[in-house]
C-alpha cells in the first residue's frame, strides 16, 4: 500500500475538484480518514484515499 500523502482541503481540491466542504462532510460522517491538523490548524486527509472514493468500483 502506498504511502499516505497528506494533504489540507483546499489542496485536496486543487488535486480533485472535490469542495473542501464536502471533505469535510465526509470526514464528519466518517468516510475519509482523519490525518490530524497541519501547523496551521488545518485537517489532514489522505489524497490518495480521497481519489480512491472518486474511482467507480469494478464490477
Amino acid at each position: 500500500m502506498a504511502q499516505p500523502l497528506l494533504v489540507d482541503p483546499y489542496a485536496a481540491h486543487a488535486a480533485t475538484g472535490i469542495r473542501p466542504g464536502t471533505i469535510r462532510v465526509w470526514l464528519h460522517r466518517g468516510h475519509l480518514t482523519h490525518h490530524g491538523h497541519d501547523k496551521a490548524g488545518r485537517t489532514l486527509v489522505d489524497l490518495h484515499e480521497l481519489q480512491a472514493r472518486l474511482t467507480p468500483q469494478a464490477a
